[in-house]
C-alpha cells in the first residue's frame, strides 16, 4: 500500500477525501498528505488506537504534526517489544516518493496501556476527532468489549470533547445500518472501507454536506447527525 498507489486509487474511485489511520502509529500519515497534495485530493491524518480495554478507536487530525504527536504519546504506553515480520509483517516508514527510510521496530499489532477516557482526552486536546471503530463487530469494538458506549460522569462542559468521549461510531462495511442505528446511543454514524488493500479503497463511504474536508466541519457534521451512509456490502 504505497502512499502513491492509495492516492491514485483514492483519485480513480471519485471520493473527496481519504484519511489514513494505521494502527498505533501516524508515521506514514507526512507520505500520504504530500502524495494526496499533489494529487489535489483532500486528505486527513490520524490513527486507529488499540486502548487499553482492547478496543480499536479512530483519532483523525488535520495534519500529520498533530497525529504524529498522538502517536507519541501512545507509543509511550506501548510494550517494547520488537516486531517479528515474519509473524506480524514489515512495517516500513515511507517517504511521498515511495522510498522505504526505516522499519518501524514495536510490534503495532499490540496494543497500548491508554484507556479510553483517557484517549478521549489527549486526541481533543490535539484537536482531533474521536471514533469508535467498527462498533458492530464482535472482536476490538466498543460495544463487543464492554457492551455500551462509555459516558463521562462529569458535566458536559467540563469535557474537551463536548460531554462525550466519541464523537461518532462507524459501522463496517458489511454492516445493515437499521439493525444497529439504535444501538448507538444517539451517536452520529459514519461508514468506511477500512482498507486494508488497494481494491478495498472506497467500497464504501460516508457522505455530508460540508464545506470543506477538516475535522471542524466533520465534528459539525457530526454534532448535527447529517452523515448519509453509502450502502453496505453484502458481499465481496
Amino acid at each position: 500500500m504505497a502512499p502513491s498507489e492509495i492516492v491514485r486509487r483514492a483519485v480513480e474511485t471519485g471520493v473527496d477525501g481519504i484519511a489514513l489511520t494505521d494502527h498505533q502509529s501516524a508515521r506514514n500519515t507526512p507520505a500520504l498528505a504530500e502524495c494526496a497534495r499533489r494529487a489535489g485530493l483532500r486528505c486527513l491524518s490520524g490513527l486507529e488506537v488499540q486502548t487499553a480495554e482492547e478496543v480499536h478507536t479512530v483519532a483523525l487530525f488535520d495534519t500529520p504534526e498533530q497525529a504524529l504527536q498522538m502517536t507519541e504519546w501512545v507509543y509511550a504506553a506501548m510494550p517494547k517489544r520488537v516486531n517479528d515480520p515474519e509473524t506480524f509483517g514489515d512495517q516500513p516508514v515511507v517517504t511521498w516518493d515511495d522510498d522505504i527510510v526505516e522499519m518501524e521496530w514495536r510490534i503495532l499489532a499490540m496494543g497500548c496501556r491508554r484507556t479510553i477516557p483517557e484517549t478521549a482526552t489527549k486526541v481533543h486536546e490535539l484537536g482531533g476527532l474521536y471514533i469508535a471503530a467498527h462498533v458492530d463487530r464482535a472482536n476490538h469494538s466498543v460495544l463487543g468489549a464492554l457492551g455500551a458506549i462509555p459516558e463521562p460522569l462529569v458535566e458536559a462542559e467540563a469535557q474537551p470533547g463536548g460531554g462525550m468521549f466519541f464523537d461518532a461510531v462507524e459501522l463496517s462495511r458489511t454492516a445493515d445500518e437499521s439493525a444497529w442505528i439504535g444501538k448507538v446511543g444517539g451517536y452520529a454514524v459514519t461508514r468506511s472501507s477500512d482498507a486494508h488493500n488497494i481494491d478495498d479503497i472506497a467500497l464504501v463511504w460516508t457522505e455530508a454536506d460540508i464545506p470543506d474536508f477538516t475535522v471542524a466541519s466533520l465534528k459539525q457534521a457530526f454534532a448535527a447527525k447529517s452523515t448519509t451512509l453509502s450502502p453496505r456490502l453484502t458481499r465481496f
